[in-house]
């Protein structure tokens, strides 16, 4: 697995939420079936093995797919699966990887997310604690220092494993090195007890509906 290096926090602004958010979120901790943390264990996520398993396959449709539209080089993204459904067009272009993430217990959304060299994506945070992020790496530079920060906890990406993390904390992340980071970045909807199970679907569908 992708080994998490502790880190002190950085010093930098906290990006604000507004209080209903704030409220939810802590409701929804209230209600985890896993551990409230920056970063999870994978082995609680027995989905994950089946990411481990195909990342060859996986890195493979990222060259000729992703790789291939972004000819230049830029920070991105391609959606193989949103909320409700596949991206046809990707999709038919990634089908091992599409296979894979379909069958992935609460998904909620995958593609693919690629950092130039030299590229720092500013501190931020997820939108809700209902969703879990996890990133399997695909292609990750050895000629300097890909990593990321989520809370106090530093990762740093490694091919064919996986990492499991809760966006509502702070995070950012860098590619310090001369190649491009691939990931294939999955979206997962926590394991909750109710209410909370309800509380998260209904935030889902209007965050969908807000932004169709």
């Amino acid at each position: 697995m992708a080994l998490p290096v502790a880190a002190p926090p950085a010093a930098m602004p906290r990006p604000r939420r507004d209080g209903l958010t704030e409220i939810a979120d802590r409701v929804l901790a209230g209600c985890s079936l896993v551990p409230v943390a920056p970063v999870l264990d994978v082995r609680a996520f027995g989905w994950t093995g089946g990411l481990r398993d195909q990342w060859r396959a996986i890195r493979d449709e990222a060259r000729m797919a992703a790789l291939a539209e972004n000819r230049a080089g830029a920070e991105g993204r391609f959606t193989l699966w949103r909320r409700g459904g596949h991206d046809a067009a990707n999709a038919a272009r990634c089908p091992a990887t599409t296979a894979t993430v379909a069958a992935i217990p609460g998904l909620d959304s995958a593609g693919f997310s690629i950092l130039p060299p030299g590229a720092h994506v500013p501190v931020r945070r997820g939108p809700t604690r209902g969703l879990l992020t996890c990133h399997l790496g695909l292609i990750v530079p050895r000629d300097g220092d890909a990593r990321m920060r989520v809370g106090d906890r530093m990762v740093r990406w490694a091919e064919g494993e996986t990492v499991v993390f809760d966006d509502t904390y702070d995070h950012e992340a860098w590619n310090d090195s001369g190649d491009t980071r691939v990931v294939l970045r999955v979206r997962v909807r926590r394991p909750l007890r109710q209410p909370g199970r309800w509380i998260a679907d209904t935030l889902l569908r209007v965050r969908s509906a807000l932004h169709r």
